[in-house]
């Protein structure tokens, strides 16, 4: 049975936990309000999503097992960086499980469809008689153009049907003709692809901002030096330095600060100014010189931090522009 539905959204929180079969953490890098939104189809075997963001950002995540994702830009678009490699129009990535980070210039447009591992090696053996290597490293396909433009359009129409006309995807014979022919056309852009793998020296960065991303998350309220930092991950200042602009695009005091003000920003969101202080919430997330924290935050986001949380806690769910009547009954699936 068929699902589809169009989220938008104003917190990053809210869309990053919508995003299907993935952990990601969203940390956007610029000033602005935060807009995005995400279309969601279920086409039986193959699940397909579109995304648009409109500031710019570094996001980590892994996917969740169960199922294999390949992504794509959708657009023309500013720099997207995957893994601290360019990630370019006309590319597929084929993830693995690991923790992995991208950063956007903003203006970011993102499709992607997934299949079970089993489901991915039936449709390979069927279609070309043999199977996608999906044991290798996290890796980029380049598949013929005229392959990957079709996939690109099937992909732009059926997003199109969910967000506009959801209710043609509960007519069996029109869900299980897109779903099939994407599969098609997917599997031949992955198998008739021209593979490239992330050079060593790339892995081996990546392993020092996983490290430096670990020792963050074990140190959430405490105020952090950079000289600690280097000593705890056990990389050289300069190293660390460039492991995080190839990987996260700004420096690590930058990307722990960000972090840590867009955590602050949901706890006071959420909070109730009746219960909660802000002096609370900032040190509670290892924000100790106030002073300069409520004009950083100002600065960011474009209110003190007193008049977020004096707010009544918002609804910053997403919003439900055109549901399938089926939502319900597939809610379960969407994870």
């Amino acid at each position: 049975m068929a699902f589809a539905r169009t989220l938008t959204f104003a917190d990053p929180f809210q869309f990053q936990t919508a995003i299907r079969a993935a952990e990601i953490e969203i940390i956007p890098t610029g000033k602005g309000e935060f807009r995005a939104e995400l279309t969601q189809a279920t086409l039986n075997k193959l699940w397909m999503q579109r995304l648009s963001e409109n500031l710019p950002r570094v996001h980590k995540g892994s996917i969740k097992r169960g199922r294999r994702i390949f992504s794509f830009l959708t657009e023309e678009q500013p720099e997207v960086y995957h893994c601290g490699r360019l990630f370019e129009r006309g590319e597929l990535i084929a993830d693995d499980f690991d923790v992995q980070h991208a950063v956007t210039a903003g203006d970011y447009r993102l499709g992607s469809v997934s299949l079970t591992p089993e489901d991915l090696v039936a449709a390979c053996q069927v279609i070309v008689g043999r199977n996608f290597d999906t044991e290798r490293s996290k890796h980029f396909v380049r598949p013929d153009p005229q392959l990957m433009g079709r996939l690109l359009r099937l992909h732009e129409m059926t997003g199109e049907i969910a967000k506009n006309t959801p209710e043609l995807l509960e007519m069996p014979e029109v869900a299980r003709a897109l779903e099939q022919q994407l599969i098609h056309a997917l599997v031949r852009c992955l198998t008739e692809g021209d593979v490239s793998t992330l050079s060593k020296g790339t892995l081996h960065t990546e392993i020092i901002v996983a490290r430096f991303e670990e020792f963050l998350e074990a140190n959430p309220n405490t105020p952090l030096y950079l000289a600690e930092v280097c000593a705890a991950v056990g990389s050289a200042e300069r190293t660390l330095r460039a492991a995080c602009e190839q990987h996260l695009g700004i420096g690590p005091i930058r990307y722990l600060t960000l972090r840590r003000m867009h955590l602050v920003r949901r706890a006071l969101v959420r909070a109730t100014s009746s219960t909660a202080t802000v002096t609370q919430i900032a040190t509670d997330h290892g924000f100790w010189e106030l002073g300069r924290f409520a004009v950083a935050y100002r600065t960011l986001f474009g209110e003190t931090p007193s008049v977020t949380l004096s707010r009544q806690p918002d609804d910053i769910r997403g919003v439900t522009d055109r549901p399938s009547s089926l939502e319900g009954m597939m809610r379960f699936k969407t994870r």
